[in-house]
């Protein structure tokens, strides 16, 4: 077996994932926190070109970022069919909820998820979560993350890409090829980061452009950094970044919009450079991102801002491409459900951010959850 090396950092999920995944597989691997170790940092950077984290060396072969399907091919190339009582697309709160709850009603329970934590990761200050004065998104998904590992659960760390009605239920089918089938679902996959829109994004990801400060923001520590966005998202990323990076600029495109517990946080900051009703026009860097273009939206205005990293928090999508012609969607497409968490589809049930509950909060996520593990089991006991 060759010789495995992960350059990670201490809060980044998919670092921790990536060695979950060569735990289970029985796979050795050296792991460097590249966050403390700025030595290692360089030199990650220059075996991949990468300013993103995790990065693993096997062999001579580097892959980036946590990637299932090149993982799977090299250590687990074992198909699984087995039938469950409910799949769970998701990971999240709402999702872990919904695994907890029908584990206690003794349904044969797969989450299948591209992470564990789901949105909540990108949550940098939690002080509405009942039971804890203040948390990170981070340490309260470990916790989520700890306790579901303890039960009977299984959890394939992979990303829904088809469901579709099958004998007995469903067959739920993922990006690595994997089949799975079962006889309910719940669907609580989140939402996905906003692009912005603009030329090169691509290119850049990974190499200076970023949607998690959780897991790259160690990296730039003493360097000059950017934040799109004007939301809450936004505003914890920056403040989050204004204790790493020497200079935040955060570009808002119309007026910040964040809570009072936030803003209040954010006026008192003396690094955090604001450019108000300015989008970003133009990426530019050789290789990697050295600087941005933003325009004035009133004034059209152009200014350069030099720059080692970016980080943006423009909102979210729903992850629910899979599904359309199958539920019913609203125009945002969010899957609409009834109060217990029903679809248009019997049999479906789908909960969180996904949904179109008005309220797109951690705490309610699990009740959501819950109330959806509740009502598979209802569904299952009486079909």
């Amino acid at each position: 077996m060759p010789e495995v090396t992960v350059y990670s950092t201490q809060n980044c999920p998919y670092c921790r994932l990536a060695k979950a995944f060569l735990d289970r597989n029985n796979v050795p691997y050296h792991s460097i926190d590249v966050g403390v170790d700025r030595k290692a940092a360089k030199e990650m950077v220059e075996l991949s070109g990468q300013y993103g984290v995790p990065v693993l060396v096997i062999g001579d072969e580097v892959i980036v970022g946590f990637d299932t399907d090149r993982l799977r091919e090299l250590f687990s190339s074992e198909k699984k069919t087995d039938v469950f009582d409910v799949i769970i697309a998701g990971a999240g709160p709402a999702g872990m909820t919904a695994a907890l709850y029908c584990v206690r009603k003794n349904l044969k329970t797969l989450i299948i998820s591209p992470d564990i934590g789901g949105q909540a990761l990108e949550s940098w200050n939690i002080e509405n979560y009942m039971g804890y004065r203040m948390i990170t998104g981070d340490d309260l998904m470990a916790k989520f993350e700890e306790q579901v590992r303890e039960l009977e659960i299984r959890v394939e760390l992979d990303q829904v890409n088809s469901l579709l009605p099958a004998a007995g239920g469903f067959a739920v089918k993922t990006v690595s090829d994997q089949e799975f089938k079962a006889k309910a679902v719940i669907l609580a996959q989140g939402k996905k980061a906003r692009k912005l829109g603009v030329d090169r994004e691509g290119e850049f990801i990974g190499r200076g452009l970023s949607v998690c400060a959780t897991c790259d923001g160690p990296i730039f520590r003493d360097k000059v950094v950017g934040v799109v966005g004007g939301g809450n998202s936004a505003m914890t990323t920056a403040l989050e970044m204004s204790g790493i990076a020497k200079e935040v600029h955060l570009i808002v495109r119309s007026a910040i919009q964040a809570d009072t517990v936030y803003t209040t946080q954010y006026s008192q900051k003396q690094n955090i450079i604001t450019h108000t009703g300015y989008e970003i026009t133009e990426l530019v860097g050789d290789g990697r991102l050295s600087s941005i273009v933003i325009k004035n939206r009133e004034t059209g205005e152009k200014k350069t801002l030099e720059l080692d990293g970016l980080f943006t928090e423009i909102g979210w999508i729903p992850n629910t491409s899979f599904v359309e012609g199958l539920l019913k969607l609203n125009e945002q497409k969010e899957i609409e459900i009834d109060i217990n968490c029903r679809t248009s589809a019997p049999g479906i049930f789908a909960a969180g951010d996904v949904t179109t509950v008005t309220g797109k909060q951690i705490i309610i996520a699990c009740g959501e959850g819950a109330k959806a593990a509740l009502s598979t089991f209802d569904y299952l006991m009486t079909r």
